[in-house]
């Protein structure tokens, strides 16, 4: 009995430990880490683009913001952070940037 009681404590904390937000956090930075992201970005400073941070504060409210930035992710973009342009990631898939645009917007 000691021993089931046991075994569905260390269960139900696994189970605690797990959530979707987490998972949804891991997704996207794996996502950013193998889509080049991490190379001209970080979470909370600018490197030739800006921070992440930054980004979610600029479109925080925004209810396009996904899709518009979804877009420029895509597609490319300049001139909204500085003289830098983003190249275009056509190769990405539309699943996975939304998963990592979603993140960054949630970053914040």
């Amino acid at each position: 009995m000691k021993q089931n009681l046991s075994l569905m404590a260390a269960f139900g904390l696994a189970a605690l430990s797990f959530s979707p937000a987490s998972s949804f956090a891991a997704d996207g930075a794996q996502l950013a880490q193998k889509s080049g992201c991490m190379a001209c970005h970080s979470m909370d400073k600018k490197v030739l683009g800006p921070a992440f941070k930054d980004v979610a504060a600029k479109y925080k409210g925004n209810a396009d913001a996904s899709a518009l930035l979804a877009k420029k992710v895509k597609g490319g973009g300049g001139g909204a952070w500085g003289p830098i342009p983003m190249p275009a990631h056509a190769a990405v898939s539309d699943a996975d940037i939304k998963t990592m645009v979603d993140w960054v917007l949630a970053s914040n």
